[in-house]
């Protein structure tokens, strides 16, 4: 039995693999004239071939303006020629071609654009106010960059100065208190202007990472504010201390002196007070018994009794 031989037409070869032997799946598009080609995009390469220039007309407003454009280019391409001789932004323009508005990523030929065929161009409002709120957005968030990149550098001084001051403090020395005062509220006048910074995207990170760096150094400073205030408390401490003492070792107390002074006037009081005793504890004897007879000079007592019955 004969094997029957099935020959592949160019069509189905179009449909089913690419020119070059490839396997994977290809698309196509159908060209004005009815025939298939390769479907192209924006960024695929040219062809090897010289591609032919046509050249298309172009209303705006009541003027023409007559544009030579590759035949395969795109409307977004012809926008972009189109902002010379116009003044048009080519975000604003609207490209109409058989009173059908064309995306930018439209082919010419593809829409059936050829030689002298005519276009009308129009202003977008729409696109025009959408590109002005971007330009308007763009530059506050240039300018709040710009005002985050001034405050940083601002913060790296003040950043400086706090370094110094944490050096001096942890080597035990002392700092003026007014001037960590002075260093704090610079600070917070930084973070003041950052809070005053409204952005999205990087703009918002950038400000929270200063936000960040302000608060840490004003941090830092307070307890440096403590640490010397620590500092300078011991330090008075000490030197009454030593104030205490040589007082102290210069003259004697009020209390030892007190004990001496009533010493000395127990010492010379004492005398007195004994010969004193000695009079006053001297004491005679008196017996009222008959049998001792009176001295001389004793004149014996008279009684008058009375009886009574």
């Amino acid at each position: 039995m004969m094997k029957l031989k099935t020959k592949t037409t160019g069509l189905s070869q179009m449909k089913g693999s690419s020119a070059v032997g490839d396997d994977r799946p290809m698309d196509w598009e159908l060209r004005p004239g009815g025939m298939f080609v390769q479907k192209r995009t924006p960024d695929s390469d040219g062809e090897s071939t010289p591609t032919p220039t046509i050249r298309v007309k172009v209303k705006y407003g009541s003027t023409y303006h007559e544009i030579s454009i590759s035949s395969q280019g795109t409307f977004g391409e012809l926008k972009k020629m189109l902002v010379g001789p116009t003044g048009l932004h080519h975000q604003d323009q609207k490209l109409l071609f058989k009173k059908k508005e064309r995306d930018s990523k439209a082919f010419l030929d593809s829409c059936g654009v050829r030689n002298k065929s005519k276009i009308v161009l129009m202003e977008d409002p729409i696109s025009q106010e959408r590109r002005y709120v971007e330009m308007r957005k763009n530059a506050k968030m240039e300018k709040a960059s710009k005002s985050i990149s001034e405050i940083s550098l601002e913060v790296d001084k003040l950043a400086g100065q706090v370094s110094a001051l944490e050096s001096v403090v942890c080597k035990g020395g002392k700092v003026a208190e007014n001037d960590v005062l002075n260093l704090i509220d610079l600070l917070m006048n930084e973070l003041l202007k950052l809070d005053a910074i409204m952005g999205d995207g990087d703009v918002k990170l950038q400000r929270k990472m200063q936000v960040k760096r302000v608060q840490k150094y004003v941090e830092t400073l307070d307890l440096l504010k403590i640490k010397n205030s620590m500092a300078t408390i011991q330090t008075q401490t000490h030197n009454t201390n030593n104030s205490n003492h040589q007082r102290q070792t210069s003259r004697p107390s009020f209390a030892n002196t007190k004990l001496s002074t009533i010493q000395e006037e127990q010492h010379s009081t004492k005398p007195t007070t004994a010969s004193s005793t000695v009079v006053t504890t001297k004491w005679e004897i008196f017996d009222a018994s008959p049998s001792i007879a009176p001295t001389e000079h004793a004149i014996p007592p008279r009684f008058n009794w009375e009886f009574f019955e």
